[in-house]
């Protein structure tokens, strides 16, 4: 065990402080219990910081701030690189990450194809919601926020200021992407949508 421990130390130890681990990492090394165990004992060391179930960091010190625990979003980048599965913000999530709304959301939901999970980070939750590969589809990282934002709104409960808003973020977006994204969604976001594109020279709607 003794030795598990050390050579998980080793590892850990080779990252960057502020690096993010799982337990997974570390599945060459040993039986999952003789690696809980071992990344239990380093916890008690302060080698490294239980962030939520399975992972873990290895500690960053800010003079202003103190000891830096990771954002819910660097948790949910890592566990997507991690695992290589795809994610869609949904829900008052995808309107704060539009700057449709200026709230916090305590709880994130994520579509995916990738395991449902639900992971507690402090007073914060990260959910993983298996979701059906043709929403995943989307190509656009404006588009797919928007269409999330949009259904969160819901049909008739769009404002002048947010359509406004959304035009203007879509227009940013690929054409080529845009364009594809529209064929995934209901008929009353692809009207709205669609209109980002008039001002494009070869719309072919």
């Amino acid at each position: 065990m003794q030795n598990v421990e050390k050579q998980i130390e080793i590892r850990i130890l080779s990252e960057p402080k502020g690096s993010l681990l799982m337990a997974k990492d570390f599945s060459d090394l040993g039986s999952p219990e003789a690696i809980r165990k071992a990344l239990e004992r380093l916890v008690k060391r302060g080698v490294i910081i239980r962030v939520a179930q399975g992972i873990y960091v290895r500690p960053k010190i800010s003079k202003l701030l103190g000891q830096l625990i990771p954002s819910a979003e660097e948790v949910v980048e890592a566990i997507v690189k991690r695992d290589r599965i795809r994610t869609i913000p949904t829900g008052s999530y995808a309107l704060n990450a539009l700057g449709l709304s200026t709230q916090v959301p305590m709880n994130i939901v994520l579509l995916t194809d990738g395991s449902p999970r639900l992971i507690k980070l402090g007073k914060r939750t990260i959910k993983f919601k298996k979701t059906s590969p043709k929403i995943l589809t989307a190509k656009g990282k404006i588009s797919r926020l928007v269409i999330q934002a949009l259904k969160e709104i819901g049909n008739g409960n769009v404002t002048e200021a947010e359509e406004k808003k959304i035009l203007d973020l879509l227009r940013k977006e690929d054409p080529k992407d845009l364009k594809h994204d529209i064929a995934l969604v209901p008929v009353w976001i692809q009207k709205i949508m669609k209109k980002a594109v008039e001002d494009c020279s070869n719309p072919s709607f």
